[in-house]
């Protein structure tokens, strides 16, 4: 298999399955959110969303996962 095949999840005549979601991964988007709520205005102008967006996704839970990470 090659080693985009492994990273992507994806190999010739295996079903495409939901790709897993390990402990690094959650500790990543914990950190991630973590850190999102704690920027200031102008940080959160740079990145384009405005504190009400920004603190909506730093209190989804961390089950929440963004659909972007998950292969259907």
């Amino acid at each position: 298999m090659a080693l985009i095949d492994h990273v992507s999840g994806h190999t010739k005549g295996v079903p495409h399955r939901r790709r897993h979601f390990g402990l690094l991964s959650y500790l990543a988007l914990w950190r991630s959110r973590r850190a999102l709520a704690q920027l200031d205005a102008r940080a959160l102008e740079d990145i384009g969303i405005d504190s009400e967006a920004a603190q909506r996704e730093a209190r989804r839970h961390l089950w929440d996962v963004p659909s972007t990470w998950i292969n259907r």
